[in-house]
């Protein structure tokens, strides 16, 4: 048992040693410019400021930032989830779609910036965990094969994983298949959106019997009108899931 103790204490000198002599190196840099930051995957004060968290309160349903502070109502609805149906129960977003979400977003997408995830996950975790439910099941809006054979990795899994693991609830990648190639969303307008994904998701066959009666939160990288988030959550409510919450890294709105 010490011996045990003994290596793992000098597994953790080790890895702690070559972080500081990878930082010695490397130093750790803020995730949207060149400043120096204390830790990897951290943003300096200014784009911070500038990334638009969305701290105060927000739509019940999509995320969208409202007027008001955090302690008023949950139950509050925007505009546009008054005249939209929403199949999913809740649904939160880490920040406003723009500048800087949208350097980080693109980073993780289609760059490689695979050291995004780990503090992206953290955040996603905060504003997540007032919707955890009892044996929640963490799963991603998926890619069709074509595009994920085109990028290597489904960006929203990536994101998924990190919330999983940050809140300590199980994760199922790949819950739900895409049936069909959908195409970029880009250009189109809402009823469009919604029209392209209809029916574009199904359960997968080796992972169905994860869905009924469990309360599944999906993810994803970026909400506009929320046309994949309906078409998912009606696929998961299909198949039995007791109800669905979602949330995304980022979420398209204005800011009141």
């Amino acid at each position: 048992m010490e011996r045990q103790k003994t290596m793992q204490r000098l597994h953790v000198t080790g890895k702690t040693f070559a972080t500081r002599l990878l930082h010695a190196v490397y130093p750790p840099q803020c995730m949207t410019c060149d400043t120096l930051v204390e830790e990897q995957g951290a943003l300096c004060p200014a784009c911070w400021r500038d990334t638009g968290f969305i701290f105060g309160q927000c739509c019940n349903l999509c995320g969208t930032p409202l007027p008001g502070d955090s302690a008023a109502d949950w139950d509050v609805i925007c505009d546009d989830c008054l005249t939209l149906a929403r199949p999913w129960e809740q649904g939160r977003a880490v920040m406003v779609y723009g500048d800087k979400a949208r350097q980080i977003l693109l980073g993780l997408k289609y760059h490689d910036r695979l050291d995004h995830a780990p503090v992206a996950g953290k955040w996603l975790a905060r504003v997540a965990r007032p919707m955890v439910q009892p044996d929640m099941l963490v799963a991603p809006v998926p890619l069709h094969w074509l595009r994920l054979l085109k990028r290597r990795y489904n960006q929203a899994a990536v994101l998924s994983c990190a919330l999983a693991r940050n809140l300590q609830l199980a994760h199922c990648p790949d819950l739900l298949i895409r049936n069909r190639y959908t195409g970029t969303q880009d250009g189109r307008g809402r009823m469009g959106r919604f029209a392209n994904v209809e029916g574009a998701f199904s359960a997968n066959p080796r992972q169905a019997h994860r869905i009924a009666g469990r309360h599944i939160l999906l993810v994803d990288d970026v909400m506009t009108a929320g046309a994949t988030f309906a078409a998912a959550s009606d696929t998961l409510l299909a198949r039995g899931a007791a109800s669905v919450r979602v949330i995304a890294l980022a979420r398209v709105a204005h800011t009141p």
